[in-house]
C-alpha cells in the first residue's frame, strides 16, 4: 500500500498547506514550511520558522504524486538543505541574512580548526537581534562543496603542511564549488526587497548578485580567533581574498 493510500483528506489538507511549488529553469524546488522552531541560543530561546526544500528533475503539481513518490526514496541519503526564518521576513524593511555552508566538523563537533560553529550561532543570535533576518543553511556546500569524505582527506594533507587551498587543489578540486541558484530561488520565494548579507566574503558576495539576490549592504562576520584556526583564517584573506575585519588574525 502506497502513502497516499493510508494518508486521510484531513492529513492531506495540513501538508498541501505547507508546501509550495518553485519551478526552476530545468527542474522544480518543493519548499515545505512555516515550521514553529524554538532554538536554544545562547542560554535564550528565541523562536525562528522553519522551511526545508527538495529538488526534483520531475515536476509534479498533483501533490499526492509527490507524496507517494517520496515514501519510496531513501531521503535520508540525500542532503537538503533548509533556512530559519525571524520577524517578518517578507515584508521588513530591514532584513538580515546568512548563507551559511554546513560544516558536519565545526557546526555539529564544535571543531576549532575553523570558524564554522561560531559563524553560525553568531549569525543566528545577530538576526534575532536585527528582529527580523533569514539563516539559510546549505547542505551540499560541505568542504566549500568538495563533500565530506573529500574534506576529510584536504584534512590529512593540511596536517602534513598544506593550507586548505591547496589542499583542495592538490585533490583536483577548484577551491571553492558552491552553488547558490536554489538558495537565491527559495530567498525570492519567502521576500523580493533587499537584504544585508553577513560575510567577509567577497567572492560569494559576488556570486550572490549574479545569482540574483537583491543586496542592500555586507555586514561582516568574524571572531573566535585560536591558535587551532589562525592559520586558516589567515589563509582565507591572503589565498582567497576575504575581507579582513575586526576580531580577525590580529597579531
Amino acid at each position: 500500500m502506497s502513502m497516499t493510500q493510508s494518508l486521510n483528506p484531513k492529513v492531506m489538507m495540513f501538508l498541501k498547506e505547507k508546501v509550495k511549488l518553485i519551478k526552476t529553469n530545468n527542474k522544480v524546488i518543493y519548499l515545505v514550511g512555516p515550521i514553529k522552531l524554538p532554538v536554544s541560543l545562547f542560554e535564550e530561546t528565541v523562536q525562528f520558522q522553519w522551511y526545508c526544500w527538495l529538488n526534483c528533475k520531475e515536476v509534479a503539481e498533483n501533490f499526492e504524486r509527490i507524496i507517494d513518490k517520496l515514501s519510496s526514496a531513501n531521503l535520508a541519503e540525500i542532503q537538503q538543505s533548509s533556512v530559519l526564518i525571524h520577524g517578518d521576513f517578507e515584508s521588513a524593511d530591514d532584513a538580515l541574512i546568512r548563507m551559511h555552508s554546513i560544516c558536519h566538523t565545526g557546526d555539529i563537533f564544535g571543531s576549532k580548526r575553523c570558524d564554522c560553529g561560531f559563524q553560525l550561532k553568531t549569525a543566528m543570535k545577530e538576526i534575532a537581534k536585527h528582529g527580523t533576518g533569514a539563516l539559510f543553511y546549505l547542505a551540499n556546500h560541505e568542504g566549500r562543496g568538495i563533500g565530506l569524505f573529500s574534506k576529510a582527506l584536504a584534512y590529512i594533507l593540511q596536517e602534513n603542511g598544506f593550507d586548505t587551498v591547496d589542499a583542495n587543489l592538490k585533490l583536483g578540486f577548484v577551491d571553492d564549488s558552491r552553488n547558490y541558484s536554489d538558495a537565491i530561488y527559495v530567498l525570492k520565494e519567502l521576500r523580493t526587497k533587499p537584504v544585508k548579507v553577513m560575510t567577509n566574503n567577497p567572492k560569494k558576495l559576488e556570486a550572490l548578485k549574479q545569482a540574483g539576490m537583491n543586496i542592500a549592504e555586507r555586514v561582516e562576520l568574524w571572531g573566535d580567533v585560536s591558535e587551532y584556526n589562525q592559520n586558516y583564517l589567515k589563509t582565507k584573506i591572503t589565498r582567497s581574498g576575504h575581507l579582513e575585519g575586526e576580531g580577525c588574525c590580529n597579531d
